[in-house]
């Protein structure tokens, strides 16, 4: 029995309804055209006939793998991002049919610089999330396990605070920022982890707080003297323990400052909830950047703002760094910091020299 066109009372949709080789199917085809619905139907029967002969690999999409793929767990608005690209562009590709020209054309569509983009740049919009999604898929026997080739990626110099910096960070951030920046350099926890951090899940008295990973992972971490006087110095026990600070102001009076509830959440990593505050505190404590210049569009006027060289991601290489010229133990730099494996942190060690031991201990309150 092959596939039928078919109706039902009261709706203008159309259905399909029949069986191929013994699979039985009743579908609607989304559509009130005749002819659309015929369009529909007939590829629907080839589908079930091509699956019915060669198995199911050969029929599922990219579309299909990325819905599972979406709905089997939650994800990250960073990762939902890089999937509606990915599904812009392969849309509804039979899985088996991608492979390593269909990821260089991807790359190509999917990037700004196209094939000439940065091999860090493939690797975390492109490749990791499709590849994601076609390992899903084959472990489902939906697809072949993926094979592609790795884009080179530049290694970049690791930068890090000295304890003099540090402070000069410090001193510079604004009033509200300070005691994040200590709690980020003396716990070496992501931006993420500390932006999350709720009041309930702090014990300053044991000098402890408890912060989930982006894998969802509970970390227990140790509160140095000088981060638990910085959290104290805190107003409020209650909800977020960092919150932001905004201007408001209304027409005809003067702009106040409030204090939200909760930073926004960007959907990207590298500190951009808090960029403009730690360009400042860069600039004003004296630590590399430079100056962007440009017009804005409809102006005639030239604007400029510093661009700092560090990240905040950077005060977590400052606790990594730190923390082996304190203790030179790998293994507990490992599981002090939350990273997954100790090749992760082999990279830390001895880049801090052991003349600012001292300075370190007086600079977290050993």
């Amino acid at each position: 029995m092959s596939l039928k066109i078919v109706t039902r009372p009261g709706r203008k949709t159309l259905y399909i309804r029949g069986s191929v080789r013994g699979q039985s199917l009743f579908e609607s085809t989304g559509t009130a055209d005749p002819d659309q619905a015929e369009a529909f139907r007939a590829k629907r029967e080839a589908e079930l006939w091509t699956e019915s002969v060669y198995g199911k690999r050969a029929t599922v999409t990219f579309a299909h793998a990325v819905t599972a793929y979406m709905e089997a767990e939650l994800r990250t608005e960073t990762t939902r991002t890089h999937l509606r690209r990915l599904l812009q562009h392969f849309g509804t590709t039979k899985l088996e049919k991608i492979g390593q020209q269909e990821l260089d054309n991807a790359y190509k569509a999917i990037l700004t610089k196209g094939i000439h983009a940065t091999g860090a740049t493939k690797l975390r919009a492109v490749l990791t999330p499709l590849r994601a999604v076609l390992e899903f898929a084959a472990i489902r026997g939906w697809c072949s396990k993926p094979a592609f080739q790795r884009p080179k990626v530049q290694q970049v110099r690791m930068q890090f605070l000295r304890p003099a910096e540090a402070t000069a960070l410090v001193e510079a951030a604004a009033p509200h920022i300070q005691p994040l920046l200590i709690f980020l350099i003396g716990t070496g926890a992501r931006m993420s982890e500390a932006l999350e951090l709720d009041w309930k899940d702090v014990d300053l008295v044991g000098k402890r707080a408890v912060v989930w990973q982006k894998q969802d992972d509970e970390r227990h971490i140790d509160l140095p003297p000088t981060v638990v006087q910085a959290m104290e110095s805190i107003k409020g026990r209650t909800g977020r323990v960092f919150r932001p600070v905004r201007c408001k102001s209304t027409y005809g009076s003067r702009s106040s400052k409030q204090i939200g509830a909760t930073y926004y959440d960007t959907g990207r990593t590298g500190g951009g909830q808090i960029k403009t505050a730690w360009a400042t505190a860069c600039r004003k404590a004296g630590l590399p950047g430079h100056d962007r210049v440009w017009t804005p569009k409809g102006s005639d006027k030239t604007k400029t703002k510093f661009v700092p060289d560090l990240t905040p991601h950077c005060l977590r290489h400052t606790f990594a760094t730190w923390h082996y010229c304190l203790h030179r133990d790998l293994l507990r730099l490992k599981d002090d910091g939350g990273w997954r494996t100790i090749t992760m942190v082999t990279r830390y060690a001895k880049k801090m020299p052991d003349v600012y031991r001292d300075e370190i201990k007086e600079w977290l309150g050993l």
